[in-house]
């Protein structure tokens, strides 16, 4: 099945003289953006997820809005501009009109991450424009499993219950801290901690809790029929070292192919540990991501 889904602009149009132009897309362009993020059901899954849950490519009340790409009258790349930057199936070539687009926009973005190649070209034109990243991580192996694991799963891994979430939220930001190397509460701790009350109520919080301690917490941080993508993994220091991580990584794919048959995540390429262990509980490379950090 891996192989079928990983095969591998500003508000006004602008069309340049080879016929390319970039808009922002309304509800219209939603059938359009969904059949070119299909073209890779792993890869895109964050726009996937987004379109399940809004049922519209237009732009959200909160402000975020997707770029597209068109050649001519036909959608041909695209990008979220939100808190973040995503690109889905955009050329690398054509990045640097989105970029464009992006800074028009007037908005900070916290982050580019997707594939390496559209990644990379974002962030080259955005830093020509004056975006200086903090962190560029340029190979970040994508990496997916479908079918059973290749180890036993650890069968103390379970959802999170919104009653524990206050056990939950610290080790989600011990792990935010661990990654990118600031607090997630800077600026405001109620956004973090909604978007972490949220992924558990919608039964995308995996967690192993002993005697009041997190021992071992991932999430689901996109979900469709086709695919999930686990972030936030995140074993305690006090039970590092000990063997545990393919246990519980096994019951992570356990519990996420309840949701879609494929479960997928990109992890650093010098996360030699952490790449052992996906290895090993049978995860395959299906590409590679990149994640620049602003």
């Amino acid at each position: 099945m891996l192989s079928r889904v990983a095969p591998w602009l500003a508000s006004r149009n602008e069309t340049s003289a080879d016929g390319i132009s970039v808009r922002v897309l309304g509800a219209a362009d939603t059938r359009s953006l969904r059949a070119l993020a299909m073209e890779d059901a792993v890869a895109n899954v964050f726009i996937l997820a987004h379109l399940d849950s809004s049922g519209s490519a237009a732009p959200t009340s909160g402000g975020a809005s997707v770029f597209g790409v068109f050649d001519g009258d036909t959608l041909v790349g695209a990008c979220w501009a939100g808190a973040n930057l995503v690109p889905v199936q955009l050329d690398p070539e054509l990045a640097a009109r989105v970029a464009t687009a992006a800074h028009r926009a007037g908005r900070r973005y916290a982050s580019i991450f997707g594939p390496a190649e559209s990644v990379l070209a974002l962030h080259s034109r955005l830093e020509q424009l004056g975006h200086f990243a903090h962190e560029v991580r340029a190979d970040q192996p994508l990496l997916a499993i479908s079918g059973p694991p290749a180890v036993q799963a650890n069968p103390q891994l379970c959802f999170g219950d919104i009653a524990d979430f206050d056990r939950i939220l610290p080790a989600c930001a011990a792990m935010f801290e661990e990654e990118v190397g600031y607090s997630p509460f800077l600026g405001s701790e109620d956004f973090y901690s909604r978007r972490v009350a949220g992924l558990i109520r919608q039964g995308h919080s995996l967690v192993h809790i002993d005697g009041g301690t997190v021992k071992f917490k991932a999430e689901l941080g996109a979900v469709t029929a086709q695919a999930t993508q686990v972030q936030g993994v995140w074993m305690n220091p006090e039970f590092r070292g000990q063997g545990l991580s393919a246990g519980y990584m096994a019951g992570v794919v356990v519990l996420a192919q309840k949701f879609a048959p494929i479960t997928s995540l990109y992890v650093n390429e010098y996360n030699t540990r952490a790449r052992a262990t996906y290895e090993r509980v049978g995860f395959q490379r299906l590409g590679t991501f990149a994640t620049v950090l602003y």
